[in-house]
Parts: C-alpha cells; sequence; structure tokens
C-alpha cells in the first residue's frame, strides 16, 4: 500500500523550481529530476509511461490504468513545477512533519495533490475494482510561469497527429489538482499578462534638458492603469463565484544607470479575466482607455500568457460526483469559485469537462513556510480512488 505521506516526502525532496523566464542555472530548477523519479515510481509500478517534450529538458509525463473499452476515461492532471524558493523560511526541500503538518516548498502547490493522485492510480492498478474507469495520470510541467504543459496536453486529442499511445483521442472528464480546501472549483479566473513600454532619448544625467526620461514617461501612465482598475470594477459586473475583473502592474524596470536619462521603461500588467471575457481581447481594451486619455507614446507588447478562465457551464455533472466522494470523505463542503487559474481552463476549453480539487489551502501556497494538513492529503488519495471506481 502507497502511503501519501511518504510519497509527498520524496516528491518535495526533489527540487522542481520554475525558474519563471528568469536567466538563472543551477539543479533547483526544471523539472528534470522530479519527471525521471516519476518516471521509475511508474516503472515498479508496472505501468507504461509516455514523456512527451514540451521546452528542451522539460518534459509532461503520462501514466494510463486501463479498466476497459467500455469505460470512460478520467484525467488527473498535476503539475511538476513549483514557484521559487527566496525567502522562504523553512530549508525548501527537506521534509519537516510537525504538528499534523508536512512543511516544504510544493507541499501544498501541488506536490501533495499529486501525491494524492498518485496514491489513488497505485491502487487502481494493484486493487483492479470493479466499475472502474480508465484514467490517465498527467504530470504536467511548467505551469507556474506560462501554463506550457497544459497548452501542449491539450494538443493529444485537438491534434489528432500528436496523440499518444495512452492519450490519442479526449478524456470525457478531468480533475485537476490544486489547493482548494478540498472544495470542488467549478469556476476560475483566468490571467492575461503583458508588458507596457515607453521610450525616450538618453543622455548624461547631468544635462538631462538634452535626453527625454522614459521613466517620467511612464509615470504618466500609470495613475491611467489605476483609472482604469477602477473603471473596469464599475463597467465589468462581477461573476457571482470568481468575483470581478482586475487589473495590476506587478513590476516596473528602467533605465541603466543612475547618471544616465533611460530611453527605455517596461512595466508589466496582470488582468485576470472572468468567465465570459475573452483573454486576448482585454489588451486592447486596456489600450484603447490608456489612448482616449493620453496623448504620450507608449507601446503594447504581445501578451506572454492570455487568460482562459474556467466556466461553470459544462461541469455540473462531474463537480456532483466529486461532491458526493469528498462528503462521504470528509463531511460537508461546497462547489466554489477562485480566483487564481489552474490548467483545468484550458483543459475545459479544449472540450473536455474539468474541475479542480485538492488537499491544503490556497493561503499556504508559496508562502515562506509552505505546508499541507496530513489529514487531508490522506482523505483526498481517498476521494480521487473513489471518484475513479464509481463507473
Amino acid at each position: 500500500m502507497i502511503d501519501p505521506v511518504e510519497l509527498l516526502q520524496q516528491l518535495v525532496a526533489i527540487p522542481s523550481v520554475n525558474p519563471m523566464g528568469r536567466d538563472v542555472s543551477g539543479d533547483i530548477y526544471g523539472e528534470a529530476g522530479m519527471t525521471a523519479f516519476l518516471q521509475d515510481w511508474f516503472r515498479e509500478l508496472g505501468t507504461e509511461t509516455v514523456q512527451v517534450k514540451v521546452l528542451p529538458g522539460r518534459f509532461n509525463l503520462f501514466a494510463r490504468y486501463q479498466a476497459g473499452a467500455d469505460r470512460p476515461t478520467i484525467l488527473l492532471d498535476a503539475h511538476q513545477d513549483t514557484v521559487p524558493v527566496e525567502g522562504m523560511t523553512i530549508a525548501p526541500f527537506e521534509p519537516v512533519i510537525e504538528d499534523g503538518k508536512l512543511y516544504g516548498r510544493g507541499a501544498c502547490d501541488v506536490k501533495g495533490g499529486m501525491a494524492a493522485m498518485l496514491t489513488a492510480f497505485a491502487r487502481l492498478v494493484r486493487e483492479r475494482p470493479a466499475g472502474a474507469a480508465n484514467v490517465v495520470m498527467s504530470c504536467s510541467c511548467e505551469e507556474e510561469a506560462e501554463a506550457r504543459g497544459v497548452k501542449d496536453l491539450v494538443q493529444l486529442w485537438t491534434e489528432p497527429e500528436r496523440g499518444i499511445s495512452l492519450l490519442n483521442s479526449a478524456p470525457e472528464m478531468a480533475i485537476v489538482a490544486e489547493p482548494t480546501d478540498l472544495n470542488v472549483v467549478v469556476a476560475h479566473r483566468g490571467a492575461t499578462r503583458w508588458k507596457l513600454r515607453t521610450t525616450g532619448r538618453a543622455c548624461h544625467s547631468s544635462r538631462p534638458d538634452e535626453g527625454i526620461n522614459a521613466i517620467y514617461r511612464m509615470g504618466r501612465i500609470l495613475p491611467l492603469l489605476e483609472e482604469y482598475a477602477a473603471h473596469l470594477s464599475a463597467t465589468v459586473a462581477a461573476h457571482p463565484l470568481c468575483g470581478p475583473a482586475t487589473i495590476s502592474v506587478g513590476r516596473i524596470e528602467g533605465g541603466l544607470s543612475v547618471n544616465t536619462v533611460p530611453d527605455a521603461c517596461e512595466i508589466e500588467i496582470d488582468r485576470r479575466v472572468i468567465p465570459g471575457e475573452n483573454g486576448a481581447a482585454v489588451v486592447a481594451a486596456a489600450e484603447a482607455f490608456l489612448r482616449e486619455r493620453t496623448d504620450m507614446e507608449f507601446e503594447m507588447l504581445h501578451p506572454w500568457l492570455t487568460g482562459v478562465p474556467l466556466s461553470d457551464e459544462s461541469n455540473g455533472d462531474l463537480a456532483d460526483r466529486l461532491m458526493v466522494n469528498v462528503e462521504a470523505i470528509a463531511g460537508p463542503h461546497e462547489k466554489v469559485g477562485v480566483a487564481y487559474g489552474t490548467n483545468a481552463s484550458r483543459i475545459a476549453a479544449a472540450g473536455v469537462p474539468a474541475v479542480v480539487c485538492g488537499p491544503g489551502s490556497i493561503a499556504q501556497a508559496h508562502t515562506d513556510a509552505e505546508w499541507i494538513d496530513i489529514n487531508e492529503l490522506r482523505q483526498a488519495a481517498e476521494i480521487y480512488f473513489r471518484c475513479c471506481t464509481d463507473f
């Protein structure tokens, strides 16, 4: 019998930090070690695996439990990567158990959910229960920065030539592991992210009148973006489960040195998209708002991430099925919407009903002393197993 707690300790001890677009190097970055461990783990279980290259050295990994040709197929997805570890107040890769909690980077987001899914998958393989569905376990890469893993994943059924032996047609349903306190997430927001650039003319700072300061130009744009944030809340109706559409400036960069008038400045913008909004159209809408209010020169760069929200319009049956099992194991819980995004939205956009459910709280994800409740971890493993066996 697989113990999800022991398995989670093993997963946390393997660094799989997403570099988040930074020019960094070292053994802690990327999912190579995690993918190798998982492949060996599935091999010991006696299960075939397939790796699909997404980026250099970074792979999605799949394993399949086959119950029968007449059974539906459930996709269980958990991402391999974690956010960075700078600023953590605990040893990130030394899992510690204390007061019913397991600490370490990824314990909550989302190696806990992965350990629970893997435990359920192993039970299916070893027990072969009557009434089980076919189950594909997806260990996807590169979720935390640009969702490249799930973008590649859905091509396995949306582009027939991309299909693999373990998944060459669309599954009937999907459950994505994220920390939800074992509530069932049926709707969430998506994130569109892009850069806005202002330019100027560089010169020596002793004679600033001979140049054009790109940072000053950006300073005139920023209050307009703050105004646009208020405009959104007044003009775009909040989703009843996910809350409002929002926009935020999270990063600014400009200039070469303090004694040079800067010729360029860039900010990074995060626009949260609610169900019913078009994640690609929101950039043009923000640009139109700004251009109506200033003749300042600026450039909107192409988004590196286009938001895809999760709607609750087509996942009700799956959510109800999952809720029955959640409440049987963990007592009363809820179907909810959340503000953050997950792989579920892109799976749903590719035609597969999807929900999100997992152990842990989003309040602990990405924190300096990340942890997960061990009891909830064990409950999640049982919930996933039951949800795959009641067909």
